[in-house]
């Protein structure tokens, strides 16, 4: 085809289905991890700090969980700015509930307060997997897993996040006693006990996974209230 013929026909025109289409994503990963082991008078929440973004970093501290009430805290993990905002929600409801019944709204009612507002967003769902924990009614320390659209699990240990497939068997194996040949599979552990878990648990997450680091933050929850501590764990 010479030159003149080529210009007659103008440019070449690609198929439709070739051209690149922009996609936006309301969603984002933030990546991190979090647990809870529920004892006999206690509950442990413990996450990591570390925010990022594929292979960056964008802060060493931005905190997953949260204290409700003077019994309860929010873990998250995943999306990070939908984990704050459903923090949000949860907190003005749980002081709603107290200016209205002059006490702190329950861990079982929160529960179910935080499975109703997550399956109301179903349509467009906050991307979290929550882990709220507290002293349940009969002091003993409960923990509930949630998916993205509310469905609720009352379990003894769970964890979420990127290093969730190197510390959930962790878990299973040191606090549900799986695997373990004569061991009572409905005992707790003491509180000493599940927080050297839990440190252990990071420890290994944190040389496995990029996404887990910097800071570890400890919440134990008693009958005495909410006490929080705070470790250093791998910064690179």
């Amino acid at each position: 085809m010479d030159f003149a013929m080529q210009a007659q026909l103008g440019p070449k025109q690609e198929p439709i289905s070739a051209h690149g289409h922009s996609h936006w994503n309301p969603y984002a990963n933030t990546n991190g991890t979090s647990l809870a082991i529920a004892g006999e008078d206690f509950v442990l929440v413990a996450s990591d700090t570390r925010q990022s973004d594929g292979y960056s970093i964008n802060t060493r501290y931005d905190s997953k969980a949260f204290e409700l009430s003077n019994s309860s805290v929010l873990a998250i993990s995943i999306c990070s700015a939908d984990g704050k905002r459903l923090h949000e929600v949860l907190e003005q409801r749980a002081q709603v509930y107290y200016h209205k019944h002059d006490k702190h709204i329950g861990t079982q009612a929160l529960a179910q307060l935080l499975s109703n507002t997550l399956y109301g967003r179903r349509m467009f769902p906050y991307y979290v997997f929550p882990i709220l924990a507290g002293i349940g009614s009969d002091g003993r320390g409960v923990a509930y897993s949630y998916d993205a659209l509310g469905n609720m699990k009352d379990v003894t240990h769970i964890a979420y996040g990127s290093a969730s497939a190197l510390v959930q068997p962790f878990l299973d194996n040191q606090v549900g006693h799986l695997n373990q040949r004569g061991a009572d599979l409905d005992a707790r552990l003491d509180r000493e006990q599940a927080r050297k878990v839990a440190i252990d648990a990071f420890t290994g997450a944190t040389e496995r996974d990029i996404y887990t680091g910097d800071w570890l933050e400890i919440y134990i929850v008693d009958a005495n209230g909410v006490h929080k501590e705070v470790r250093e764990l791998k910064h690179d």
